[in-house]
């Protein structure tokens, strides 16, 4: 029941933003990741640990239909027309977040191993690019389908380079306390 008040909760405060554009200034997303931070702050610590678990397994199926949405919504065309510049861009941007988690690492008592795998560890980010990829489209952009050709050639790009990184390299980069 709780599930289902927060998650009806969540939906008004989406469509509260929708009703109100332009007559009061108001963020659904920052008001539901408010509203879930007071909820983890003020109630019990088992009723906010259940919650925790039941919305991670509503998003292990709402995970699927996001990323079948955005794959319904890809015109292959598009993909394959924005090329090797938007294939150079995305690696553009890997080597940014790679400085970025190694600067965010900086001063830490990680080895230098534990901090290499998680730049590795960080390599793949295909769930914001899904969700976020296909909002120029939706709002009718001209530059909407190229947004999210690139976002997709993203995640085909980078979840499976994250994943292999880290399967070939945890054994030889994460040893335990000895490695220090």
């Amino acid at each position: 029941m709780k599930v289902i008040v927060v998650l009806g909760v969540s939906f008004l405060l989406m469509a509260a933003e929708d009703r109100l554009e332009g007559r009061l200034p108001l963020s659904g997303l920052l008001a539901v990741v408010s509203m879930a931070c007071v909820l983890k702050l003020r109630c019990a610590p088992g009723v906010a640990a259940r919650l925790s678990q039941k919305f991670g397994k509503l998003w292990l199926a709402a995970e699927v239909l996001l990323f079948v949405l955005v794959g319904a919504a890809v015109d292959v065309r598009y993909t394959l027309g924005a090329g090797l510049g938007a294939v150079a861009m995305i690696a553009l941007a890997l080597v940014f977040r790679a400085v970025g988690v190694a600067l965010c690492l900086a001063g830490t008592s990680l080895s230098v191993r534990e901090r290499l795998f998680c730049v590795i560890a960080y390599l793949p980010k295909a769930t914001v690019q899904a969700a976020i990829g296909s909002v120029p489209l939706a709002a009718g952009l001209g530059c909407g389908q190229l947004v999210l050709s690139v976002a997709v050639t993203g995640i085909l790009l980078t979840a499976p380079l994250g994943a292999l990184g880290m399967d070939l390299t945890y054994k030889k980069l994460l040893r335990g306390p000895s490695a220090r």
